[in-house]
């Protein structure tokens, strides 16, 4: 796939999860102003399976946030301590063990942001993300 090609595959999914997530607020914060007067619909939504949905949801987007704040960071600076930052992950890449294609969707988006974001840390950025 030519470079211009994956750019606009990117591009696109970026607008597509960012109104999947923006159907996503509007739902849940109706079911949130209807529980309060509607009892079964209140039960409904803190059954075990369906917080745990939302806590999985939770989890992604903070470590999404986490994760754009520290691309952000390393794209839009043009200093040394920029290019040193992606050098730093472009050796750090080559190092990485690769995941097992048994390993769970939600453990495999974990390992690869997990993996940046502590090495943004250990370069000296200790500014907090949000």
């Amino acid at each position: 796939m030519e470079r211009d090609d994956y750019l606009e595959d990117i591009q696109i999914r970026i607008l597509r999860v960012t109104e999947d997530l923006r159907a996503i607020q509007r739902e849940l914060n109706f079911a949130a102003m209807e529980a309060p007067g509607d009892p079964e619909l209140l039960e409904a939504l803190s059954q075990l399976p369906e917080m745990e949905a939302v806590q999985v949801l939770k989890s992604a987007v903070d470590q999404m946030r986490h994760f754009l704040w520290f691309y952000m960071q390393v794209m839009t600076n043009e200093s040394e301590a920029g290019e040193k930052l992606r050098e730093s992950l472009r050796q750090k890449d080559s190092e990485d063990t690769v995941v097992s294609p048994d390993t769970s969707f939600l453990e495999k988006y974990r390992f690869a942001g997990g993996s940046i974001f502590p090495r943004h840390l250990s370069d000296g950025k200790n500014r907090k993300p949000n």
